[in-house]
């Protein structure tokens, strides 16, 4: 499991995704949400603009990351 420090309170789903460089751009990050290959803390969520925090786990593509 990776680990992604926070700087703030939170970051958006889409957001996180591109910066672990599990998608090449946004419109991906926003197609494999609206398509349902991203879970946060174990649930499908098809939520863009998520607020990701501190202590959330999200899965993508058998790649891991928690926030912290």
């Amino acid at each position: 499991m990776q680990t992604f420090s926070l700087k703030g309170e939170h970051i958006q789903l889409i957001q996180l995704l591109k910066v672990m460089n599990w998608v090449e751009h946004g419109a991906m990050a926003q197609f494999v949400v609206e398509e349902g290959l991203v879970s946060y803390n174990g649930v499908v969520d098809y939520r863009k603009r998520l607020k990701v925090k501190r202590g959330d786990v999200v899965d993508f593509d058998g790649q891991q990351v928690k926030i912290i």
